[in-house]
């Protein structure tokens, strides 16, 4: 970016976890923001905090991004209020770890609405203001999941490797115009997601939230289209499709999993 004086990120799912330390990074850094998450009230506390912490202005909007007209809507109303994105953050998104079978076709749907539409939808929305300041961006979470196909975690894992190739996609597209698009790829997490995921994590090395979004943030004002945090081993993992048949990382993922998923279905 040319520079970051005033400028407005707009972070969703800001409400816990990486999309609060996001807020908590940039807002130190002196940014304005505008923070959109289910849960109002643990936003509004966020707002306070930062407001008296950094002197920023802080809009908070309510809004479930699963359902698939409240992008359109967020976008309105950060529109009708005269704000603009220059930076968009999409973080809000969720996963279950659990034989395919063993959760319901809508949970799968809210979740690629959430993680993929609500994501192409938003960076549809706000993109074209970028561009005509030639400046900007948008930071997509992924995952270490990106890489490569998992079973037992098939559906989200699925939806992250679709921001990964979205995501630079879109570098390719306007990297040229000014604008920087940047995956960010944690590994495991101290967040709740392993909580509402049902994951099976104890004893896995994790990175902090905080972690994450520092160096999510040097990546993109490094201008990289993609970056994996927390640790040298999550980025020795992500290579490993690279260099073993697919046959064979889907093997070694199975059995990486098969173990921490309890099965309820009828159908082994």
């Amino acid at each position: 970016m040319k520079s970051l004086k005033n400028k407005t990120v707009l972070i969703t799912g800001a409400s816990s976890g990486i999309g609060e330390a996001f807020a908590r990074q940039f807002s130190q850094m002196g940014l304005d923001l505008i923070l959109t998450a289910r849960s109002g009230d643990k936003l509004a506390r966020i707002a306070d905090e930062l407001r008296k912490e950094h002197s920023v202005n802080v809009k908070v909007i309510t809004a479930d991004l699963s359902v698939p007209s409240a992008p359109a809507e967020l976008a309105r109303e950060i529109w009708e209020n005269n704000l603009h994105v220059d930076i968009l953050v999409n973080n809000a998104g969720f996963g279950k770890w659990a034989h395919f079978l063993d959760e319901d076709p809508q949970t799968y749907s809210q979740m690629m609405q959430l993680n993929m539409d609500a994501m192409v939808q938003l960076s549809h929305l706000f993109l074209p203001y970028m561009l005509q300041n030639k400046d900007g961006g948008i930071i997509n979470i992924g995952s270490t999941g990106s890489f490569q196909p998992t079973p037992y975690i098939a559906v989200y894992c699925a939806t992250k490797a679709f921001v990964l190739s979205f995501s630079e996609a879109l570098f390719g597209e306007y990297t040229d115009k000014g604008i920087t698009i940047t995956a960010v790829c944690p590994g495991n997490t101290e967040t709740a997601f392993s909580e509402i995921a049902h994951a099976q994590t104890q004893g896995a090395a994790s990175a902090t939230p905080l972690q994450v979004a520092r160096e999510g943030i040097a990546a993109f004002l490094k201008k990289k289209n993609y970056v994996v945090t927390g640790g040298f081993g999550n980025y020795i993992q992500s290579l490993s499709s690279r260099f073993l048949p697919r046959r064979t990382i889907i093997n070694i993922v199975a059995n990486m999993f098969r173990n921490k998923v309890k099965s309820h279905s009828l159908i082994s």
